[in-house]
């Protein structure tokens, strides 16, 4: 997968994060799908097939590791990395949200860049396998 080409999921519910998020992503060349809850991520990861997702843990009407796991357990997605992006910095948050599948956790606030070298190794590991 050309990562020029690569397709992110975005999911947070914080606006302002998103468009940062979105902006340093387009400006990379990746195509950008967002979603501000759960059950949106959810949708949005069954319907645009993205090639990595990047998830906050705490949104409404499904958090962020019930998606996760909901991502793993679904065999048409199960294969996306998803990276856990999220202000929870505790040891049993990581542990389980790693445990649950998560192929990376960074905490917030983050520095865009490590974001973005992150997604660039997730997305070359993963083309590999396809």
């Amino acid at each position: 997968m050309d990562g020029a080409k690569a397709r992110v999921l975005i999911c947070d519910d914080d606006p302002l994060l998103l468009e940062l998020m979105e902006f340093r992503l387009r400006a990379k060349g990746y195509e950008v799908i967002k979603a501000v809850d759960g059950a949106e991520a959810l949708e949005k990861a069954q319907q645009d097939a993205p090639d990595v997702v990047v998830l906050d843990a705490m949104m409404p009407k499904a958090d962020g590791l019930e998606v996760l796991a909901r991502i793993k357990c679904d065999p048409a997605l199960s294969d996306t990395p998803v990276i856990m992006l999220t202000a929870r910095k505790g040891q049993k948050d990581i542990v389980s949200a790693l445990d649950k599948g998560a192929d990376d956790y960074l905490v917030k606030p983050f520095i865009p860049e490590e974001l973005l070298a992150r997604l660039a190794r997730l997305i070359a590991r993963n083309s590999g396998k396809r």
